[in-house]
């Protein structure tokens, strides 16, 4: 660690909430430890927290030391009553260029594609590729991968949706970006 964060580093008491073990039967538990540092990431808080613990000496005997660990917060952290947690070092997310553009854009769709098994009376069964979101894709059908999707795509019996974009995401993939373009391709 940095001079300068040691310096300013001043720990603060807190919980720290152990997960219960069934293997060994013990239920969940609260230790207090030291809290270093929080940050604040693209998935919530998480702190620095120093667990009490030993540590072994050359000589053979132990001495006291301390473990440190991010935990996520609130979920493995509870504040002790009394303390003062203003003078936590706190680091606050930036925003990031993704948030910006999720911001603008929306989130993105689920990856992957779902295929759809359609009978039209008699004859082979026909199929139709969708993106997971799509209103027309059938609930609960397995995702597939991208390599999976395009082996599907190439059945003569699939044709892909063009109500959800299945069609415009794997159309170039399937026959290349030529076809999207008014250049004929190179036969040299």
């Amino acid at each position: 660690m940095p001079f300068d964060d040691a310096a300013r580093l001043k720990p603060v008491p807190i919980r720290v909430v152990l997960p219960a073990d069934p293997v060994l039967g013990t239920p969940e538990q609260e230790v207090v430890a030291r809290l270093w540092k929080r940050r604040q990431t693209e998935t919530g808080w998480v702190y620095l927290v120093g667990l009490p613990s030993f540590r072994d000496r050359e000589d053979g005997s132990l001495e006291a030391a301390e473990y440190r660990v991010w935990v996520r917060a609130p979920e493995h952290v509870r504040p002790v009553d009394g303390v003062d947690y203003d003078q936590v070092v706190t680091e606050k997310l930036e925003r990031s260029p993704q948030s910006v553009v999720r911001e603008v854009l929306g989130e993105r769709r689920p990856s992957g594609w779902v295929l759809a098994k359609v009978r039209d009376g008699r004859g082979p069964a026909r199929s139709v590729l969708h993106t997971p979101d799509c209103e027309e894709a059938p609930a609960g059908a397995p995702l597939l991968d991208v390599d999976r999707a395009l082996d599907a795509a190439e059945h003569p019996g699939t044709r892909l949706c063009t109500l959800c974009g299945a069609a415009q995401e794997l159309t170039p993939l399937l026959h290349g970006f030529d076809h999207i373009t008014d250049s004929a391709p190179d036969n040299s």
